[in-house]
């Protein structure tokens, strides 16, 4: 057994009880000699413990304090334990256990900010089930800036980037219905989305000049205003914007063609105008080691780029490649 990291842990968070972020943390840390770095989850010591008995999974467990998780690594998986239950049934969401979910997100940005862990790494929530419960922002990355600007007391910028060794896809809307987007679309969500995108490339992943990619709305980017005018009057100017701001960047971009392997190869992000444009080819091509990484943050949060999955919880059958990738990731990333 390689000995733990002494640097700080991951704080990685419960997800929704009721899905497979709970097997998915117990098998990342079955899998520990493949980690950058130790890491703790927020949970129920409990239910961690039922999901472990449940699926056969011989993963001891050791209820720590953050500061006393890198030294437990090697032996138990740590688990910093929640104020509120999570004893969800697997494949059963239920929104009495929405206020778990939060409470672990909301303490997992605390540990960063009290210098207590490197990085968050979030698992699945479900986003229906923490609307029934009142939730008020449209997902994970929303909620991350809010909570940025609550702990470091400056507004965030939150930019969601789906990353893997065979493509980086930023969606420039996001978590919104497809009728909105055209309305939604304007050069200045472009210009500033692509801001975060080409600074934080360079702070944390080192790319000192990012390639930027832009894709079109229409089809065929619109075909000289044939089949839509976004291209002209708005995604257009934003790249010549953004051009005149030293940032490489092209488009826009037909994104039929775009995703190709030769196209890939011109450029290090691809930025889509909305959700499935990009992630459709983002999860084609790297579905289970593909990571949701959130940019514009004063913190480092990685994330599986899949959902809860409740139609397999329980049942041992979660795949945890992506959860390790997200581990590893952020490890590579966080000072």
């Amino acid at each position: 057994m390689t000995a733990p990291s002494p640097r700080r842990p991951l704080a990685v968070t419960l997800g929704d009880p009721a899905g497979v972020g709970p097997e998915l943390t117990l098998r990342a840390w079955l899998a520990r000699d493949s980690l950058g770095a130790p890491f703790f989850v927020l949970a129920d010591p409990r239910a961690l413990a039922e999901t472990a008995r449940r699926i056969g999974l011989a993963a001891p467990i050791a209820e720590v304090s953050p500061g006393e998780a890198s030294a437990a690594f090697a032996r138990a998986l740590p688990i910093v334990a929640l104020a509120a239950r999570a004893e969800a049934r697997p494949g059963e969401p239920d929104p009495a256990f929405a206020a778990a979910t939060i409470e672990s997100i909301e303490r997992a940005v605390a540990c960063v900010r009290a210098g207590e862990a490197r990085a968050v790494v979030t698992n699945p929530i479900a986003k229906a089930t923490l609307y029934a419960a009142g939730f008020k922002f449209p997902g994970h990355t929303e909620f991350l800036g809010a909570l940025a600007q609550r702990e470091w007391g400056a507004p965030a910028r939150p930019v969601m980037m789906i990353w893997s060794p065979a493509l980086a896809v930023v969606p420039v809307t996001i978590h919104v219905a497809l009728g909105q987007v055209p309305r939604l679309l304007t050069r200045e969500l472009i210009v500033s989305t692509a801001r975060v995108v080409a600074a934080d490339m360079a702070r944390l992943f080192g790319v000192t000049k990012p390639r930027l990619a832009v894709a079109g709305l229409n089809p065929h980017a619109g075909e000289s205003g044939a089949m839509g005018r976004e291209e002209i009057e708005t995604i257009a100017p934003a790249v010549a914007e953004l051009r005149a701001e030293g940032i490489d960047v092209v488009g826009p971009l037909p994104a039929d063609t775009m995703f190709r392997p030769a196209a890939r190869a011109r450029y290090d992000v691809a930025l889509t105008m909305y959700h499935d444009q990009g992630l459709i080819p983002a999860k084609t091509l790297a579905f289970d080691s593909g990571v949701n990484v959130t940019l514009g943050l004063p913190f480092v949060r990685t994330s599986p780029d899949h959902g809860a999955a409740f139609d397999i919880a329980g049942k041992g059958a979660a795949n945890p490649t992506s959860l390790i990738a997200a581990l590893n990731l952020a490890a590579r990333l966080a000072p």
